[in-house]
């Protein structure tokens, strides 16, 4: 008997403008999970979007208040509560955006523990990709999260091109990413992040993937 429970992927997009390249990148992420995870198993897909600044108002007051609005309240659970998760910020001043840190400072630390993610960003210049690896990925290693091997960065210049003969186009990333992320998600026995902390997770302990081999990976 198949499981009838949906698997549940859910993609954080902090941009900002509209139409943002930052949601048409988590959107184009999500889709490429959702395409493997219906490829290699028979259970149901659900995919969201959840665009934080819909939500930069409530992210503030929490912040300053310690009580979170309905809809933020949802937008955490709905983080939690996923199989797999996509996080994609646009690069302000070589980091993450202000609006994604705070929206994650939001996350109970040990919420994410085990929990597969992609991580995404998008800038002017394709000088700015290594925010992946100094910025994002020790950001879900301190969560507890366990960031799949390819990162995908989208500079201006990438949106359209195939790449050459020495390097991936973007679409190409995009694939391999959410390859990535659907097998990781197959591959966990509890959904979501609510496993029990085992003897061997100290306060600062790490989840790793392959030992985090991927660690110094630029794409």
């Amino acid at each position: 008997m198949f499981a009838t429970t949906p698997l549940r992927i859910v993609a954080v997009s902090a941009g900002l403008s509209q139409p943002s390249s930052t949601r048409l990148l988590a959107d184009r992420l999500a889709a490429a999970t959702r395409e493997r995870l219906t490829a290699e198993q028979d259970r149901g897909v659900e995919v969201r979007v959840i665009e934080l600044r819909d939500l930069a108002v409530d992210i503030t007051n929490h912040l300053v208040s310690g009580f979170p609005s309905a809809g933020l309240r949802e937008a955490i659970d709905a983080v939690t509560e996923a199989d797999g998760l996509i996080a994609v910020t646009p690069v302000f001043t070589a980091s993450y955006s202000g609006l994604f840190k705070s929206f994650f400072d939001l996350i109970d630390h040990p919420a994410l523990t085990g929990k597969p993610v992609v991580i995404a960003a998008t800038g002017g210049t394709a000088r700015h990709s290594l925010v992946l690896e100094h910025a994002l990925r020790p950001l879900f290693a301190y969560l507890r999260a366990v960031t799949v091997p390819t990162s995908v960065y989208a500079a201006s210049e990438d949106w359209g091109s195939s790449g050459d003969e020495y390097t991936e186009g973007l679409p190409s990333r995009i694939r391999r990413a959410g390859g990535e992320l659907a097998s990781a998600v197959l591959g966990r026995t509890v959904s979501g992040a609510s496993r029990a902390l085992g003897l061997d997770d100290g306060e600062d302990a790490v989840v790793p993937f392959e030992q985090q081999l991927a660690d110094l990976r630029l794409d």
